[in-house]
């Protein structure tokens, strides 16, 4: 037998319902913030993420799907979505619509990680990214706000927000060189990733999680002390607008990120019920990758969300399952019947309702069963009696409570006369 490939999974039909109602949910709240969906491919030439996320960088380094082509070009299945945002945003010119650009995207990503819980190879991410000729942090606040009423409105609780500054070009490399000074002076009590990290990418240091380098960690310097007047401005602004909002949160001085584009503002929101893996969405300020890629001067500021991880905080999600169930389950008792609700589905349907039909042939015992299993919300019954009568006869599968109504009653939405069970 052939299965799915080691790190990838298949999403089956009932638990796709819980995707497309997070997928909903999520497209309605950007949409009320003023964002545009675009859409990249899954593929990018290599270079472009060698010189964006960093070449010394964990997903550059070791996680990338890369091969090359027919024409030897070498090309990456996308681990991430910022940059061929970005190499959209500079290939087809879209600065000279002159207004700041919000845009989001949907779509499976790709890294070669050891698979767990809510971390596969092929994985989904929702992200956004704002581009714009200003870097008001209320850019960064608004963000935020929208994400955490985006996790309300899923009813995921016992969330923490994570920010720290990580400082800019003009502040951070005297606190780089300092840092790998310290780096060196510790050396031989550091792992491998660690040293490498401190040569390559001395912030980066930061994101190594093994137990006997934490202690040598936690005694390095921080950035927070060594901002310049600007980003230190810059942050305080952006804790600001997060009080004016009366969001709660706390400034992690080891937050770096683990992706060479990012400045000034980053941010996590962590979810104690994750375990290990406890991040559910990250993000921060990139100003300066446009040009770092060949591009026009930009701001830029974003987050990058794993829907594995997010679907699995979300509290009672076979509730989710019964609100997309089928409208209306039509039950149906000998030939006659049938060929006469193959015609009212179709009416049904075109008035918007969602309809199921069964076409196995089962008992009506049988078809209730099944109506409560897809978390149908009504049941029409009908036999020869109904269709003589021309009354059929709603079920509540709620209430269990009935009446009966005519087809045209039921098709326009009037009420009926109650009838006992």
């Amino acid at each position: 037998m052939i299965k799915a490939v080691r790190g990838t999974y298949d999403i089956l039909p009932a638990e796709a319902r819980i995707w497309r109602h997070v997928e909903s949910e999520m497209r309605k709240i950007l949409e009320e913030y003023a964002f545009e969906e675009i859409r990249t491919p899954i593929f990018e030439v290599t270079e472009l993420f060698v010189r964006s996320v960093g070449e010394e960088t964990d997903i550059v380094s070791k996680e990338m799907y890369t091969f090359v082509d027919k024409d030897e070009a070498s090309l990456t299945l996308r681990p991430e979505g910022t940059a061929p945002v970005i190499r959209a945003f500079i290939e087809h010119r879209l600065n000279t619509e002159s207004r700041m650009l919000k845009l989001y995207y949907i779509g499976a990503m790709f890294r070669r990680e050891r698979p767990q819980k809510g971390r596969q190879r092929q994985f989904h991410q929702s992200g956004v990214e704002v581009l714009s000729a200003t870097d008001d942090p209320a850019i960064e606040a608004e963000v935020i706000e929208m994400l955490l009423v985006y996790f309300g409105r899923l009813g995921i609780e016992g969330l923490e927000l994570l920010v720290n500054s990580i400082g800019c070009r003009e502040c951070r490399p005297a606190y780089i060189e300092e840092l790998r000074g310290m780096i060196e002076q510790k050396r031989s009590t550091l792992c491998a990733d660690c040293l490498r990290r401190g040569e390559k990418s001395p912030l980066r240091i930061f994101d190594c999680k093994v137990k006997s380098c934490q202690p040598i960690l936690a005694e390095l310097p921080s950035i927070a002390d060594g901002l310049c007047d600007a980003c230190r401005e810059h942050f305080g602004r952006f804790r600001g607008f997060l009080d004016a909002r009366d969001i709660g949160y706390r400034v992690e001085k080891r937050l770096v990120r683990g992706l060479d584009y990012y400045m000034r503002t980053t941010f996590e929101i962590v979810s104690g019920a994750l375990g290990a893996q406890d991040t559910m969405v990250g993000g921060g300020r990139y100003d300066g990758l446009s040009e770092q890629l060949g591009g026009p001067e930009v701001k830029g500021f974003g987050f990058g969300m794993g829907l594995e991880r997010l679907i699995l905080s979300i509290p009672e999600p076979e509730k989710l399952l019964a609100a997309s169930g089928p409208e209306y389950f039509l039950a149906t008792i000998g030939d006659e019947a049938f060929n006469f609700c193959t015609l009212l589905a179709r009416k049904l349907r075109s008035t918007g309702r969602r309809v199921y039909l069964d076409f196995d042939g089962r008992s009506l015992k049988s078809q209730m069963r099944l109506a409560g299993k897809l978390g149908a919300r009504k049941v029409v019954i009908v036999g020869e009696d109904e269709i003589r009568s021309g009354k059929l006869v709603i079920r509540d599968m709620n209430t269990r409570e009935q009446v009966e109504q005519t087809e045209d009653e039921l098709i326009s939405g009037a009420g009926g006369e109650a009838v006992r069970p």
